[in-house]
């Protein structure tokens, strides 16, 4: 669809009154701070470096989904398999083969000779006895939901009553020492990729004697092993692996360092306190200056959307939500919200993903005039709006510039905010007392379209928020998901795509950048679409 000409919308020049808007971001890919470091070339082995994280949720990696966790997980395990920084394909690292016949049951060959770090063998047992632990709900794993699709599954996780905590996944079979199969309940040409997510990590056998314990110091098979135990909101050290059987880390020593304020972080790097940090929105523009290729600008798999309480009958119409979406500058809120660090969404699928289409989405496009009409088309609006979002994200000023698109391309002229912290406004999501439009995020878990689509839109997906459900498109996705191979399965999910897209459970807005910073004391600071510091690549500069 054809962009229309647009006027400044009244609220850049609120945002200008009050003094957020930063001039442009100019450049090219040619300039200092685009993408990865290139750094001095004298590097010493060994040496100590720092870097900023949050508080961590957990360290058990079958309960940790958020990147915090992930960031420190990523140095204490390594997987069956990982994938490339630059373009996120899996490779086999502790997996010497994945196969199938069918897609149905699959067989994990292990190579040889890897251990954890407190000298237990990682063997076939080892994966077979971490998946069964996360997949019983007596265990309350907050991974249980990716072992869904094996054979057993639901026999663990019943509907009504306990689960019987000595019951195992019947999909899950050792062969010998280093062969298991997993055994699923449909063909699934993912699965292979799904595999290098912390959910599948390797457990050894003391976390199960104690595993409280486990999740304050873990112990596991990958370039780094604790030093010490997680000292909660202050530091997390980890220390080289000296049996460590794949490649080995570059630093000796690496302290993840636990802050509440990012803008702390920031200027710990700026004053020489901390070698490696996120950049606040607020400092893209001067970092850009200041650290010249210490600056780091990488795409990620973040996807920002506003969804719809589908539940709702004010919702239900198509047309008032694809109103809503028309009604949004997108390109107007990255440049006078977020500096230019985000892109504009007109797809469901990240572009670090294979399958992404620049403009699959019609209704993405900012078009005031069509948006009226849809509005029309639906009935009109009548009444005040809340729009939900979670406080503690940093997400007022742009909730509050998209409202004022609404107002003035819409007519909606009392819009209420509703907001609580990020884990009560989950709850109230999942309670579903949300009445209004809500904003969420989504970071990939493994790199597949499959990903951005079945979790978020099936019937039964497992982080459906807004109730959509259309069985044309569950079937779609279980046309891709029976696929011969990934890439075959791809033309079915963007079939799903289109028709999602032009329901519109949800709107589309942005897809992130990973922008970090870092101190002349290392280099070769890298940064994968998962948002995740490869630490064991990081090198620490020679001292004069």
């Amino acid at each position: 669809m054809v962009r229309s000409a647009r006027k400044t919308p009244v609220w850049i020049a609120l945002i200008l009154a009050l003094g957020l808007v930063a001039a442009a971001c100019g450049g090219d890919d040619d300039e200092p701070g685009s993408g990865q470091t290139s750094g001095p070339t004298s590097v010493e082995p060994g040496g100590d470096f720092s870097l900023q994280i949050c508080e961590p949720e957990f360290l058990v990696p079958q309960n940790d989904n958020e990147t915090c966790g992930g960031q420190v997980l990523q140095s204490l395990f390594t997987p069956l398999v990982q994938y490339d920084v630059e373009t996120s394909e899996p490779a086999n690292v502790v997996a010497s083969d994945i196969s199938t016949d069918d897609q149905t049951t699959w067989t994990i060959t292990l190579n040889a000779g890897w251990t954890f770090h407190d000298g237990s063998p990682v063997n076939a047992q080892s994966f077979v006895d971490a998946w069964n632990w996360a997949a019983n709900a007596s265990n309350a794993a907050g991974n249980n939901y990716f072992f869904a699709n094996i054979e057993g599954y639901d026999e663990l996780n019943p509907t009504e009553g306990d689960a019987d905590p000595e019951a195992t996944l019947s999909g899950l079979e050792v062969v010998d020492d280093l062969t298991f199969t997993a055994t699923l309940t449909a063909p699934f040409s993912q699965f292979a990729l799904t595999v290098g997510y912390n959910a599948f990590y390797p457990l050894p056998p003391a976390f199960f004697e104690d595993p409280e314990g486990f999740n304050e110091q873990p112990i596991g098979n990958g370039p780094y092993m604790m030093d010490g135990v997680w000292e909660h909101d202050q530091f997390i050290k980890v220390t080289k692996f000296p049996d460590y059987a794949g490649t080995p880390g570059n630093a000796d020593n690496i302290e993840f360092r636990i802050y509440s304020d990012p803008d702390v972080a920031y200027t710990d790097v700026q004053a020489g306190n901390l070698d490696i940090a996120d950049v606040p929105d607020a400092q893209i523009e001067q970092g850009r200056t200041d650290f010249g290729d210490a600056f780091i600008e990488t795409p990620s798999s973040v996807f920002q959307y506003i969804g719809f309480p589908l539940s709702d009958e004010r919702f239900q119409s198509p047309e008032l939500r694809q109103a809503f979406s028309l009604a949004i500058d997108r390109e107007a809120v990255i440049e006078a919200v977020f500096f230019n660090t985000r892109t504009p969404a007109r797809s469901l699928i990240s572009p670090v993903v294979a399958g992404s289409r620049e403009d699959a989405c019609q209704y993405c496009a900012f078009d005031p005039e069509l948006a009226a009409q849809k509005l029309e088309e639906a009935g009109g609006w009548e009444g005040p709006l809340k729009f939900w979002f979670n406080s503690d994200g940093g997400h007022e000023t742009w909730v509050e510039a998209v409202s004022n698109m609404w107002r003035q391309n819409l007519g909606i002229q009392e819009i209420q905010f509703e907001s609580s912290e990020f884990a009560d406004y989950l709850g109230s999501l999942d309670a579903g007392d949300v009445d209004g439009p809500f904003r969420l995020g989504w970071v990939m878990d493994y790199p597949s379209p499959q990903n951005y689509l079945e979790p978020l839109h099936a019937c039964e997906g497992s982080s459906n928020n807004t109730g959509y459900c259309n069985e044309e498109v569950d079937a779609l996705i279980a046309e891709g998901n029976a696929a011969a191979s990934i890439d075959e399965g791809i033309d079915s999910y963007l079939a799903a795509e289109d028709i999602i897209l032009e329901d519109m459970p949800i709107i589309p807005t942005w897809f992130g950048l990973n922008q970090s910073v870092h101190s002349d004391r290392i280099t070769n600071v890298q940064i994968d679409a998962f948002s995740f510091i490869r630490v064991a690549d990081v090198q620490v500069v020679a001292s004069e």
